[in-house]
């Protein structure tokens, strides 16, 4: 579908709210170790409250294993209470300058409250994308108004920008359900 250029701002919009719900949903952890699980933690360190990842780099040592490495000595045990304090059930074992984090198995329960709480974040998703086409449609109203566009072509771009938000709601729907689908695998 070719946009009307004076459109093209909403959909930048609307990609850089994919991009958004992507990072947010590879951060809801799965069966497996990943490390964008950690990616939300706060580490206070150096009089500040940093990310985790500006104190330590972090890996996969297996399927069930992270590795936390951190750089400087004396912030491994802020580091350590971070992440046991982040919500997520981790038991963190400190081993000198690692922090190793072993994943237990997810229960039933524990994976269909995870898939709620992937739906709950596409639906703040879809509202947000929404949105954006509520201010594009603003925008198409307020171009009428001053005589820029016509009846037809106020109709056509309404159009464009339903289809578009169309599209992104579909994109919403095949991530989250890929999301779910890496959850309930066992």
């Amino acid at each position: 579908m070719k946009l009307d250029d004076r459109l093209l701002k909403y959909k930048e919009k609307m990609e850089s709210t994919m991009l958004a719900l992507e990072k947010d949903l590879s951060s809801i952890r799965t069966g497996r170790a990943n490390p964008a699980i950690l990616e939300n933690i706060k580490v206070e360190a150096y009089n500040n409250i940093v990310p985790i990842n500006q104190v330590a780099s972090i890996s996969v040592l297996d399927p069930r294993t992270l590795s936390v490495n951190v750089w400087d000595k004396s912030v491994v045990k802020a580091t350590a209470d971070a992440i046991r304090d982040c919500g997520m059930n981790f038991n963190p074992q400190v081993e000198g300058q690692n922090i190793r984090l072993t994943l237990v198995p997810l229960t039933q329960d524990r994976r269909n409250e995870l898939c709620k709480a992937a739906s709950k974040l596409a639906e703040s998703y879809r509202i947000t994308l929404r949105n954006i086409r509520h201010d594009a449609l603003d925008y198409i109203k307020n171009l009428e108004k001053l005589k820029e566009i016509n009846e037809d072509i106020k109709k056509k771009l309404n159009d464009d920008i339903q289809d578009l938000l169309n599209q992104f709601n579909t994109n919403v729907d095949k991530k989250v359900k890929a999301k779910q689908d890496t959850i309930l695998e066992i």
